[in-house]
């Protein structure tokens, strides 16, 4: 984990009870969520097997080692877990080397909550390499603190990656909104306690107690998140 946050940025605005949001990165922040899968694709025609488009859905959004698994399972690859995470962090970071698109309306809000000094914090399964790396695109000075998937002992669907943000910010989970966009990364911000905004990219998610689904970050300002704590 790292953190950056000046002490201005670990104040509430004044009469606003919404303390931090979290955001999620791949398929919530950037537009990477179908680079993973091409990826994996790649990886495991190396190896001699065909992935099934079905699959996608079963390992989109969570930690690597379960995506990973997942797959050597299914396929029977010859390669250990180690081997093909290291094998599918090179060719992801090699992929987005020369940049990163960012969702529609995710500009915006990042400007937004860095105008209005809201504690912004990147929780991500992803490992701290491939959030560098993406960082370098995107732009380090929007987030006060970055969780890696790397970094903490359970990732996503476990609450711990929202937890530790909310440990790092000094911050009650309680009044946190989280922004997230596949059912594992949604789970986990619950179980954190936190308010979600999901923003679905590869499979549905419904809406529940406690949680939003909206069509693209287009639909969020500060003024929506800041409605969610009650």
């Amino acid at each position: 984990m790292t953190s950056t946050v000046p002490a201005s940025l670990t104040r509430t605005a004044e009469g606003a009870a919404l303390q931090a949001v979290f955001l999620d990165m791949d398929g919530t922040l950037v537009d990477t969520e179908g680079f993973w899968w091409d990826v994996e694709v790649e990886v495991f025609a190396d190896l001699g097997h065909r992935l099934d488009e079905a699959w996608r859905e079963v390992v989109v959004g969570g930690p690597m080692t379960r995506s990973a698994g997942y797959l050597v399972e299914a396929t029977g690859a010859d390669v250990t877990l180690d081997e093909l995470t290291v094998l599918l962090n090179d060719r992801f970071e090699k992929r987005i080397g020369r940049g990163v698109p960012l969702m529609p309306g995710a500009a915006r809000l990042l400007a937004e909550l860095r105008r209005h000094e809201i504690p912004t914090a990147l929780v991500s399964a992803s490992h701290r390499r491939i959030i560098d790396r993406v960082l370098d695109s995107v732009g380090h000075h929007h987030f006060g603190l970055t969780v890696a998937g790397d970094e903490v002992s359970r990732t996503k669907p476990h609450p711990e990656p929202y937890l530790t943000a909310a440990h790092g910010f000094g911050v009650d989970p309680r009044l946190c909104a989280v922004i997230e966009d596949t059912a594992t990364g949604v789970a986990a911000a619950e179980a954190a306690g936190c308010r979600v905004v999901a923003v679905p990219s590869v499979s549905p998610i419904a809406a529940a107690e406690g949680r939003v689904v909206v069509g693209s970050l287009e639909e969020v300002n500060l003024t929506f998140l800041r409605s969610l704590i009650n």
